[in-house]
C-alpha cells in the first residue's frame, strides 16, 4: 500500500473519530444540560409557587381576621345611621361606612311613624326564618296561614322573598295584581280570612327577573309595611328568604322601632348541613332580639301514599334530627316533625290547603294543625 493510500485511510479514520467525538460531546452536553437544569428549573418554580402561596395565605388570613372582627360586633357597638354620633363615634373608627353615616341626615326615620300607624290593627307579627334554603319555609307558611284561618283568625301574609317570590303560586293566587287606591295598596285576598302581598303582584311581567340590591329591597319592604292597607289582622306571617340578608335586618329593625316583632318560627331539616346554617340564624336572632317561639323540623320522614304511615328515610346523627338537637342546645321549644308527603306537594302545586284534598286522617295534617295550635298558644291568643 503506497503512502497516499495510507494518508487517505488515516484521514478517514481521523474524520470518523472527530465526528464520533463531536457527537458524543454534543449528546453529553445536551443531556447533562437538559436534565441537570431541568431539575433546577423545577425547583425554582416550586420555590416561586411556595412563595406566592405563602403571600396569598397571609393575605387571606388578614382578610378573615378583619372580617371576623367586623362579624363579632356588627350591631352591639354600632350607634346606627340615625344617631347624632353616626360616623364619628369611637365604634365607627375603621368602619368602611363611617363617611356615609356621617353624611346622612340625622334623626328618626319619618316612615317609622307611618308604618306604626298602618300596622296599628295588626295584633301579632311572626317571622318564618331559616338559615338554609330549600327547607320549606314558604310551604309551612302557606299551610300555617290556612290552618290559622280555619281557626277563625284573620291572617296577613308578607312574602319577603323579593327576588324569588313563591307564595303566590303556593296560595293559588298567582294571576292577581295589587291594586293602588287613594288609601294605599290593596292586599290580594286568598279567602275570607287570609290576605297577602308579594313582589310578584307588583310586576307587569310575572316572569320578569327581579334584580334588586339592598336599597331597593329596603324600599320594597317599607312599601309592604307602610302602603298596604292591612286593616284588622290577628297574625301577620312574614315569609323570609334564606340566610341573614338585607330583608331580615331591615324588617327586624323596622318592626322593632314600631313596637317589636312578636316572635319567629325556625324551620330546619334533619340533616347536619341544615343544622349548621340554622345555628347561624339562631345567633342572628339573638343579636336582632328576635324571640324564637319554636322549631319545626320539615322533611322529617316519608308518608306512604297507600298506608299513610310515616317512615324515616334520611339518616340522623345520634338518632335525632336537627330540630330536636337545636331545641336541646338553645332551649327553644320543639314543635314537631313534618314529614315528606306527596299529597302536600300536590296541594302546593294546586295552590290549595292540604285539608282540601285529603280525605280522612293524615299525619301531615295532624302535625300542621298541632304547630298552628302551639303558635296560637305561644302568642297567648286562645
Amino acid at each position: 500500500m503506497d503512502r497516499m493510500h495510507l494518508f487517505i485511510c488515516a484521514t478517514r479514520v481521523r474524520k470518523i473519530s472527530c465526528a464520533k467525538i463531536f457527537i458524543s460531546c454534543y449528546y453529553y452536553y445536551y443531556y447533562y444540560y437538559y436534565y441537570y437544569y431541568y431539575y433546577y428549573y423545577l425547583l425554582l418554580l416550586l420555590l416561586l409557587f411556595c412563595f406566592f402561596a405563602y403571600i396569598w395565605l397571609v393575605w387571606v388570613r388578614v382578610e378573615n381576621k378583619d372580617q371576623k372582627k367586623l362579624m363579632q360586633t356588627p350591631n352591639s357597638e354600632c350607634v346606627g345611621p340615625e344617631s347624632p354620633e353616626a360616623g364619628i363615634a369611637p365604634s365607627c373608627q375603621g368602619c368602611p361606612n363611617a363617611s356615609i353615616c356621617a353624611s346622612m341626615p340625622k334623626g328618626p326615620d319619618p316612615d317609622i311613624e307611618l308604618i306604626r300607624q298602618r300596622l296599628s290593627g295588626v295584633k301579632r307579627t311572626v317571622m318564618v326564618i331559616s338559615g338554609k334554603g330549600g327547607v320549606g319555609k314558604s310551604t309551612l307558611t302557606k299551610e300555617l296561614a290556612f290552618a290559622l284561618g280555619q281557626m277563625g283568625l284573620n291572617v296577613a301574609l308578607v312574602d319577603l322573598d323579593i327576588c324569588g317570590p313563591s307564595l303566590p303560586r303556593l296560595m293559588g293566587v298567582r294571576g292577581e295584581d295589587a291594586h293602588q287606591s287613594a288609601a294605599g295598596i290593596e292586599p290580594v285576598l286568598v279567602d275570607e280570612t287570609v290576605s297577602m302581598i308579594s313582589m310578584h303582584y307588583l310586576l307587569g311581567d310575572k316572569n320578569e327577573a327581579v334584580l334588586f340590591r339592598g336599597p331597593r329591597k329596603n324600599g320594597v319592604i317599607k312599601m309592604f309595611l307602610k302602603d298596604v292597607i292591612w286593616g284588622d289582622v290577628d297574625i301577620m306571617l312574614i315569609d323570609t328568604p334564606p340566610g341573614t340578608s338585607d330583608e331580615h335586618i331591615t324588617v327586624a329593625s323596622i318592626l322593632q322601632q314600631c313596637g317589636g316583632v312578636t316572635g319567629a318560627i325556625l324551620i330546619t331539616t334533619p340533616q347536619l348541613v341544615a343544622e349548621a346554617d340554622v345555628k347561624r340564624e339562631v345567633n342572628f336572632s339573638h343579636k336582632a332580639k328576635l324571640h324564637l317561639l319554636g322549631i319545626v323540623e320539615n322533611m322529617s320522614g316519608f308518608v306512604c301514599p297507600n298506608c299513610k304511615e310515616s317512615s324515616v328515610i334520611f339518616p340522623r346523627a345520634n338518632s335525632q334530627g336537627a330540630g330536636k338537637r337545636l331545641s336541646d342546645e338553645f332551649g327553644i321549644p320543639f314543635w314537631g316533625e313534618v314529614p315528606l308527603d306527596p299529597v302536600l306537594m300536590k296541594a302546593c302545586e294546586e295552590g290549595v290547603s292540604l285539608t282540601d284534598i285529603v280525605d280522612g286522617k293524615s299525619p301531615t295534617i295532624e302535625i300542621l294543625q298541632s304547630v298552628a295550635a302551639k303558635l296560637v298558644a305561644s302568642l297567648e291568643m286562645e
